[in-house]
């Protein structure tokens, strides 16, 4: 039988805690989720589901652990680390909401090994294959909008170029906890778009101001260079939605050259509840 850690993990439909029953996590209102082979639960009820299968596809998953297990995308990962320890009294719990295929929280992890680690995303294909990069995480299917998490059971949240929704992030936080959210600023991958697009038109990107749920406590812009040959830069471009955008054409100029050199430029912003 599979050992889930189903710690601070409530029924998304009636809101109980679940315990883990045999193969399965159920609650007080006999409501059961399996517990997949792979090692995740499924708590995306339908009538939260805007499609029939949200979130990222396959081709981009695979180009996404690709390109991050080379370590390209280390720096950031590091000044996220480096947030949580300036910023977080406590590291009890870190939940990765939006966590894809699971390369960040995983990382984490490692740097936090006596916590526990929540890995959700609203793809099944995405926490599906999340499950092979630890089975000592809660890897979840759920929606960011609808979190199966108890009400302030959340020392860290962690937002990695994903969507913060601040009334629910602000529910499930303790109270002196924090959401560390990694955005792109204005010339993340320029250099990668001015070949794949016809016409660039200049975005003065900036993290938008808070809505009244959580207060902004901290906020840098951070930049590095990065040089990528032909493979990796194939990887990168089916790792975004660029990759369902981009014109034949140009696509075929990106497969011809040999490499780049790329600037990564993001917002690391600290929340904090109000």
């Amino acid at each position: 039988m599979i050992e889930f850690n189903c710690k601070n993990l409530i029924c998304p439909i009636c809101g109980e805690p679940l315990i883990q029953s045999s193969g399965s996590l159920v609650c007080s209102g006999r409501h059961t989720y399996d517990i997949a082979r792979q090692g995740y639960v499924n708590l995306l009820p339908v009538q939260q589901k805007h499609s029939l299968a949200p979130g990222d596809t396959p081709q981009m998953l695979a180009s996404r652990r690709a390109f991050l297990n080379e370590g390209h995308y280390t720096p950031i990962l590091n000044d996220v680390a480096a947030a949580i320890q300036k910023y977080s009294g406590r590291v009890g719990t870190i939940a990765d909401i939006g966590c894809g295929e699971g390369y960040y929280t995983s990382e984490l992890a490692q740097r936090y090994p006596k916590a526990t680690i929540i890995g959700a995303d609203i793809s099944k294909a995405a926490v599906r294959m999340a499950c092979s990069r630890g089975r000592s995480i809660s890897w979840i299917t759920a929606t960011a909008s609808h979190l199966p998490i108890a009400e302030r059971s959340v020392d860290v949240i962690t937002a990695m170029f994903s969507l913060v929704c601040e009334e629910e992030f602000a529910r499930v936080l303790q109270n002196g906890g924090i959401v560390v959210e990694v955005t792109a600023g204005t010339n993340h991958l320029i250099e990668l778009k001015r070949i794949i697009y016809d016409d660039v038109f200049e975005q003065h990107k900036h993290p938008k101001k808070p809505q009244g749920f959580l207060k902004e406590t901290g906020c840098e812009l951070r930049s590095f260079k990065l040089m990528l040959d032909n493979t990796q830069l194939i990887n990168l471009l089916q790792m975004t939605p660029h990759t369902l955008r981009i014109r034949p054409e140009n696509r075929a100029r990106l497969e011809t050259a040999s490499e780049l050199e790329l600037t990564a430029e993001y917002f690391i912003r600290i929340l904090g509840k109000n």
